[in-house]
């Protein structure tokens, strides 16, 4: 490329002709003669690019070339990237915050899980819908396979509904050994530690205002607010929890995870071999034990 123009820069400075120039500058001449040729298939690539950036607007080149990957196209990343550089494509660059280490010896660095349901994540994430009325979500999520294990939405929430989702969730993926949240009010009530205790795991608690110790709950809240919070206007409680349903599905299914080698967290799950890290599923008779009246109210302000 650098050579052809170089030649057409002769050709138009000293007002000389093709061949000359040519010989000039020991070029063949056939390579001025040369235009590239476009593949057959790229207006459609470049039309399921299209469609991928208008299904996932935050996803930049890589994540659209993985998505093109898994819907069949037999394409490099290089080309992706051409094709999504020349159509204008670009996601904005958001602030990027400094995070330090910490000291905790329960974050997420100096205490990393070891195997599938090791160690979970679970924090709280707040956003209202059309009327400025609040919506509370919930999410869990296993920090080895990074699956979202409960993505719920409530006005608020109580700690018996707390203590019914992990239920439901243990019993049928087996409780993990540990589970890593923060010292909020959410986390440290009574009710929720009986039943903890009960389910034999242990709780990692973060040290206080050090959310970057519960890195895997933040990351995945990032992606959460991005993709899901930021984009959608929720009409009500109705419509944020089908879009919610359909956004966890979406995220453990379809969507690929950069830290897997862009599989998708239910994929990478299902490969790996031999049982779970965590404890074997809750009897029954060990979640009935927990008593309703003693449990705490988790509102929506906290």
């Amino acid at each position: 490329m650098r050579k052809r123009q170089a030649v057409r820069h002769v050709q138009a400075s000293e007002d000389v002709s093709q061949r000359r120039a040519c010989r000039a500058l020991a070029q063949p001449r056939s390579t001025q003669r040369y235009r590239p040729r476009v593949p057959d298939d790229e207006a459609v690539l470049v039309a399921a690019i299209h469609g991928v950036v208008r299904r996932h607007p935050r996803y930049g080149y890589r994540m659209v070339w993985a998505k093109l990957r898994q819907e069949g196209w037999r394409v490099n990343k290089k080309r992706v990237y051409r094709l999504w550089k020349r159509e204008g494509f670009r996601v904005a660059r958001r602030r990027r915050k400094k995070r330090r280490l910490g000291t905790s010896e329960n974050g997420c660095v100096r205490r990393s899980a070891e195997g599938k349901n090791d160690v979970w994540a679970w924090d709280f994430i707040h956003d209202r819908d059309e009327a400025g009325r609040p919506l509370k979500w919930l999410s869990v999520v296993d920090e080895f396979t990074r699956e979202c294990l409960v993505l719920e939405v409530e006005r608020h929430l109580t700690a018996a509904e707390v203590v019914a989702l992990l239920s439901e969730v243990m019993a049928i993926r087996g409780a993990p050994r540990h589970i890593r949240s923060d010292n909020g009010p959410e986390f440290i009530a009574r009710a929720l530690r009986r039943f903890l205790g009960a389910a034999e795991v242990q709780t990692l608690y973060i040290e206080p205002g050090a959310p970057w110790e519960n890195g895997y709950a933040e990351s995945f809240h990032s992606r959460l607010r991005d993709e899901l919070l930021d984009a959608e206007i929720f009409t009500g409680l109705g419509d944020a929890k089908v879009l919610a349903a359909g956004w966890k599905n979406e995220y453990n299914h379809r969507r690929p995870h950069s830290s897997l080698g862009y599989r998708t967290p239910a994929g990478y799950a299902a490969t790996l071999a031999g049982p779970a890290v965590g404890a074997a599923p809750l009897p029954p008779a060990r979640q009935a034990e927990e008593p309703v009246e003693a449990l705490t109210l988790i509102t929506a302000g906290t």
